[in-house]
């Protein structure tokens, strides 16, 4: 990670801010005689202005509520409004109204920007034409020269940024290599520091985003979470190592929608539904999916481990309510927790099939017991009912044919021996 040091500050980092300094204050070290302001500044001066240092407010003419405390504070000043610079060179070469500078060398290099705030040593030193930036801390914002609405709260924050807008650091160095992109947030020490030009990334924690250099769309939360220098990915810290089954009544599954809002998944309550019927013969789309094995590309698993599944754009064809889409429409996901519920139906309606066939063929069974048992009732009043030779016979005849004797037709002849 690229650090910032007070080591590299005292090289040519601050020996080119004082040679600037110096050069500044070589120039305006004019004579007495050519001051604009009668009598020469003090404390009190007209127009609700205050002046205490050697040469501040120097050039005021007509501008009204201007402050400027130490040598050369505010000294190019003419007809500006609202100022106060408090430090040897705070807005030295400023004449443009409502800006704050708080320590020596802040706002040095301001010219017509306006509405910026510097808290301390060399903040926002190189601003020149950029308006509403905000720099609290030593050399925050150091670089920045046009660009506009950039805070930076942090020893070295946005150091580097130089035309960039609307980004926010908070903490030491955050954001200290971002030179001219838009729209970043980093919070936490040296929260995306090593970020040259990427944009809209955010970062929260220290070291968060140290892996984001040009990337944009990257969001890291998270103490270290370093994140990758690739566009449009979310890195937070402390959820794959925690495991949380889904189990008892507390736990649940959380989903995500293509606008990015997170939300509760598993809500099965009636309160949250209208328009419910039975599935019925909806769920028989699902003979027309084609289930497949695949590997994801290694962009997305450097494993290539075996899976399977459905394809998104092979089920949007059988049946378009079966898939989530990407913020352009394009299927992305299948949503398998509503072909469970089908398979559930299906299992169900097969279920009342079984039990519909199992009843008939108990209806059955119980006839034939039924017709089994008038049958042998029948071949036992016949056994009785003939002589012991002819119930011989009848009998060995009653077993070959199975106990079953034919209705209607001629009597099976029975043999009696004399």
């Amino acid at each position: 990670m690229n650090t910032l040091s007070k080591t590299s500050m005292s090289g040519p980092f601050l020996r080119s801010g004082f040679s600037l300094v110096a050069l500044a204050l070589g120039f305006f070290a004019l004579p007495q005689s050519t001051q604009a302001v009668s009598p020469p500044p003090d404390t009190a001066l007209p127009g609700g202005n205050t002046a205490e240092g050697t040469n501040a407010l120097l050039s005021l003419t007509t501008g009204i509520y201007n402050s400027a405390f130490g040598i050369y504070s505010l000294l190019s000043l003419t007809d500006g409004n609202f100022c106060t610079g408090v430090g040897a060179g705070a807005l030295l070469v400023n004449t443009a109204d409502e800006n704050t500078a708080t320590g020596a060398g802040a706002l040095l290099s301001n010219t017509t920007g306006a509405g910026n705030t510097a808290n301390g040593t060399f903040a926002l030193f190189s601003n020149n034409t950029g308006n509403t930036n905000t720099a609290i801390g030593g050399a925050a914002l150091f670089s920045n020269t046009t660009g506009n609405d950039n805070t930076a709260n942090g020893w070295g924050a946005l150091l580097s940024n130089a035309v960039g807008n609307s980004n926010t650091a908070i903490g030491r160095s955050a954001l200290g290599n971002m030179t001219h992109t838009d729209s970043n947030t980093a919070v936490g020490s040296h929260a995306l520091g090593n970020a040259t030009s990427g944009g809209l990334n955010t970062a929260i924690g220290a070291n968060a985003g140290s892996n984001v250099t040009t990337a944009s769309n990257v969001i890291c939360i998270g103490a270290d979470v370093a994140g990758a220098n690739v566009f449009n990915r979310c890195y937070i810290g402390e959820i794959y190592t925690t495991v949380q089954p889904v189990v008892g009544t507390d736990p649940d599954y959380v989903t995500i929608t293509s606008s990015g809002r997170l939300g509760r998944a598993n809500v099965s309550s009636r309160r949250y539904k209208h328009d419910i019927t039975p599935m019925d013969k909806a769920s028989e789309v699902l003979f027309a999916l084609k289930p497949v094995s695949f590997r994801y590309n290694k962009d997305y698993d450097a494993t290539q481990t075996l899976a399977f599944g459905l394809i998104a754009e092979e089920v949007a064809k059988v049946d378009a309510n079966l898939v989530g889409r990407n913020p352009e429409g394009q299927p992305e996901s299948v949503r398998y927790e509503q072909i469970n519920a089908m398979l559930l139906n299906e299992f169900l309606k097969e279920h009342e099939r079984v039990e519909k066939l199992e009843a008939a063929l108990d209806a059955v069974n119980a006839r034939l017991k039924e017709q089994d048992s008038k049958v042998q009732k029948v071949s036992a009043q016949l056994a009785a009912a003939s002589p012991s030779r002819g119930g011989v016979e009848m009998s060995k005849f009653a077993r070959r044919t199975g106990g079953r004797i034919r209705r209607g037709g001629p009597p099976p002849q029975m043999v009696v021996n004399p």
